[in-house]
């Protein structure tokens, strides 16, 4: 019995101090840099348009899950006091503050507020800042978004699943299955997942509409479906990123593409500007049957700045005029799996970046797959600029076909090439590897220098085709003296 009450007396001590122990070991304040802090979100976005009273609140859960007290030496906004975002800590509101303490496994709110007047149209579109977090020699942020400016949001309601599980999250521009939808230049969209133009749908986007796409987002036009855009000099329609933060201005890959698919013959893309994506515009037969309905008409157009292609056609039919497509990363134009391409006056130009590096030609052209030649029925050039940084910028991937004879044809244009170019039934009055003299090929300036190479060319075709398209993209006079390209020589 003695002995009993000995080891019972024992067991508590130990119990006693082992709880001891562990109390103060989560009381002790941490100074390992190996314990850090976990957030509930690693960005906080206010996508509420904020039409009344101009001001929203979120939330974030900040977690200490190491075993010891952690104290947070500094918590403030990236902007400090210019900021139009307010945190509060503890109950106290501000935009700095210092040695802030979290219990072993426990965890602390902070409550975000932005201030925006969302009919101030001056403002920029979207409000950015962050919180920075210090402690045991950490950094550690928290990204904050506000959409600064009304719009139209447009969110996925709807999703296709893959057989590999992945899914595509998307919307449809109308609920009504056969409405004819048109935008107007009153407030830009904003635009999440992909925005579907339906079998039975047309959307029509006036000039001056500004669309801002987020992340992995793009426009669809689905088979039989429709698109108008209808800018205007001076008033084009624009196609971007929805990042608006100065280090984003020229960013590459930030949202995915204008997808255009056959059965209509009535897409047309007229004053765009269309940057900074995936692929700028992409018009694909989706379905197997080559004899279906199948054209854009893409003008005065500029698309550039694409992490993959500028321009992609596969087994379409495309007509051009007036456009630059500029700095893609890899092809500018790439026409793939034949198709019926006629380009006038087009400017196809890849500077890609400074530092950057590219291995693929600003001009593709292929007529086959692996297991077939398919028709290339007509890919017509005329008083074209084709140029870049590599000595060779047309790659002609066409095989030869006793059924499907390729036709294609450079006519007065400017080539930057070192294939052969004396097969008059291919090339006529053309200038091979001329210096086009570019204004500023890094801004995406491709309008002639004076003393640019790129005319007077002439050509027994020549005129009538350039004819169609009397003015160049600033919408100077080309008079009779027809230079390459989409501007006029000064």
């Amino acid at each position: 019995m003695i002995r009993f009450v000995q080891y019972l007396t024992f067991s508590v001590i130990l119990i006693c101090l082992g709880f001891e122990f562990s109390s103060c070991k989560k009381d002790k304040i941490s100074t390992s840099s190996s314990d850090k802090l976990t957030f509930s979100a690693d960005s906080v976005l206010f996508d509420t348009v904020f039409t009344t009273i101009g001001s929203s609140t979120r939330q974030i859960r900040v977690r200490n899950t190491n075993n010891q007290r952690i104290k947070i030496s500094n918590i403030s906004l990236l902007k400090g006091n210019g900021s139009q975002f307010i945190i509060n800590v503890d109950g106290l509101k501000g935009t700095n503050f210092t040695d802030i303490e979290i219990a072993a496994n426990d965890s602390i709110y902070i409550f975000i507020q932005v201030n925006v007047n969302p009919t101030n149209t001056n403002s920029p579109l979207i409000i950015s800042d962050a919180i920075n977090f210090t402690v045991n020699g950490n950094f550690q942020q928290v990204i904050l978004e506000a959409w600064g400016q009304d719009a139209y949001y447009h969110y996925p309601n709807n999703a296709i699943k893959f057989s590999n599980g992945s899914f595509l999250p998307y919307s449809l521009i109308s609920s009504n299955p056969n409405v004819d939808t048109t935008w107007n230049n009153d407030k830009p969209h904003v635009i999440y997942g992909w925005l579907v133009v339906d079998s039975a749908q047309k959307l029509t986007i006036n000039a001056g509409v500004r669309l801002y796409f987020n992340n992995k987002a793009g426009l669809w036009v689905y088979r039989y479906g429709q698109l108008k855009v209808h800018g205007a000099k001076g008033n084009e329609v624009l196609f971007t990123q929805a990042r608006r933060d100065p280090e984003y201005a020229d960013e590459p890959g930030q949202w995915d593409r204008i997808w255009i698919n056959e059965g209509s013959v009535n897409n047309e893309i007229d004053y765009a500007i269309i940057k900074n994506g995936y692929i700028g515009v992409q018009a694909e037969l989706l379905g197997s049957n080559f004899n279906e309905p199948k054209r854009l008409r893409l003008t005065n157009t500029t698309i550039q700045n694409m992490s993959k292609w500028g321009l992609y056609g596969f087994a379409f039919n495309i007509y051009g005029g007036n456009n630059v497509i500029g700095n893609c990363q890899e092809h500018s134009v790439n026409l793939a799996f034949g198709g019926n391409y006629k380009f006038i006056h087009c400017t196809f130009a890849n500077y890609w970046g400074k530092e950057k590096t590219r291995d693929l030609a600003t001009l593709n052209i292929n007529n086959h797959s692996t297991a077939q030649v398919l028709p290339l029925d007509t890919c017509y050039f005329g008083n074209c600029i084709i140029d870049g940084k590599l000595t060779s910028e047309i790659n002609l991937d066409v095989q030869q076909d006793a059924t499907f004879p390729p036709k294609y044809f450079f006519s007065a244009c400017v080539l930057k090439t070192t294939m052969a170019t004396n097969d008059v039934t291919k090339f006529d009055a053309n200038k091979i590897n001329a210096a086009c003299e570019f204004e500023n090929t890094e801004k995406y300036d491709f309008t002639l220098r004076s003393n640019s190479q790129a005319g007077p060319l002439t050509a027994s075709n020549t005129p009538a085709d350039a004819a169609k398209f009397p003015n160049d993209l600033k919408g100077v006079a080309r008079l009779t003296t027809y230079y390459a390209g989409a501007y006029v020589k000064p």
